[in-house]
């Protein structure tokens, strides 16, 4: 199985912005842990701060990945694009989140994702990632968790 981990803004500053929201662990050595983990899944990895690169990656997710983890940080609460490329491609996509953005600023609260991904993960820290790519395995298995 090919898995695409998109990470939007400011997700490049894991483990140095907002320590009491967001931990310490910088994302590569997560991603690292990640690929021991799950041997059987092709990763790959792409972060930007630019909504634009963003939605190019989830179209060019079409035929090459067979899911996508997404964490779209800040573009969840405001990106009607990402969202619209989001329902445009034929991969799952399952929405990732460390802190919940529930428990968060009100502005928050309102995810445009959540409508057109399979699923949402939030609060779990970076281990919300490691949930979405066992969601993934299981869709990709034909099973829910419903």
């Amino acid at each position: 199985m090919d898995i695409l981990i998109l990470n939007g803004p400011n997700l490049n500053l894991q483990g140095r912005r907002d320590t009491d929201v967001y931990g310490t662990q910088t994302f590569d050595d997560y991603f690292a842990s990640l690929q021991e983990r799950f041997p059987q899944v092709a990763f790959a990895y792409f972060q930007s701060n630019i909504e634009g690169e963003l939605i190019d990656a989830v179209q060019h997710a079409a035929g090459r990945f067979d899911g996508i983890v997404l964490n779209a940080g800040g573009y969840t609460h405001t990106s009607v694009a990402l969202r619209d490329a989001v329902s445009a491609v034929a991969v799952p996509v399952v929405e990732v989140h460390i802190s919940s953005i529930l428990a968060r600023e009100e502005f928050r609260h309102v995810s445009l994702l959540a409508p057109v991904a399979e699923g949402s993960i939030m609060g779990f820290g970076l281990d919300s990632y490691r949930l979405g790519v066992e969601a993934l395995l299981l869709t990709a298995a034909g099973r829910r968790l419903d």
